[in-house]
């Protein structure tokens, strides 16, 4: 494995994992609790936001020598609308029937504090490409604690996953009320932070 597999693949991981901005940062909480009573509406916002979170990063490392330290932070929430813009009229564009769910959510993305938290973290101190990786890592791990959260709120919920029919009855509607989705984020952080600790015992061991 060479330097450059290396960053990207810890890019990548590091969003997943070791820095998930729902279960390990609770960065965003707000959609995370709002949109996750389905799946897709999950997967939705989490596009997205990888896209915003991506275009942003590489925009503000491309411009970083010419954004001024005093106004780096308007700077960053200009870039960051502009690509809330374009995600949100691509959206209502050619996929109408989900925007109508989660409208309101894409206009906010503009304020989400993950993404500029990176901006101001990583991107606009590092060039282009690991400034890409980053935003990959980041944004897919975003989408992935919205789905994963989701699963488990919709099947409990509804019986469904993405809109099918699993069970014939609805188990626990109380799932798929806004409150259950601190429960459901609660409950899967725990998880999540015991299986971590649990394998870098087991990594400290070898």
């Amino acid at each position: 494995m060479d330097a450059h597999e290396h960053t990207v693949l810890e890019r990548l991981s590091n969003g997943l994992v070791k820095e998930n901005p729902i279960f390990k940062l609770a960065l965003s909480m707000c959609p995370a609790v709002a949109m996750t009573n389905t799946v897709r509406n999950g997967f939705l916002l989490g596009l997205a936001v990888l896209f915003v979170q991506v275009a942003s990063n590489v925009t503000v490392s491309v411009f970083r020598r010419f954004i001024h330290e005093r106004i780096r932070i308007p700077a960053y929430i200009i870039i960051i609308a502009t690509w809330v813009s374009v995600s949100d009229m691509t959206l209502a564009a050619y996929a109408p029937g989900f925007y109508k769910e989660i409208a309101l959510y894409v206009k906010l993305i503009v304020v989400f504090a993950i993404i500029i938290s990176r901006l101001e973290v990583f991107a606009s101190r590092n060039t282009v490409w690991p400034s890409f990786w980053d935003g990959m890592g980041m944004g897919l791990g975003f989408m992935f604690a919205l789905m994963l959260v989701g699963c488990l709120r919709e099947f409990l919920g509804a019986g469904t996953l993405w809109g099918v029919e699993i069970l014939p009855f609805k188990p626990f509607f109380f799932w798929s009320l806004p409150p259950a989705g601190f429960f459901a984020i609660g409950l899967i952080m725990a998880l999540f932070i015991w299986l971590e600790r649990r394998f870098n015992a087991w990594r400290a061991k070898r």
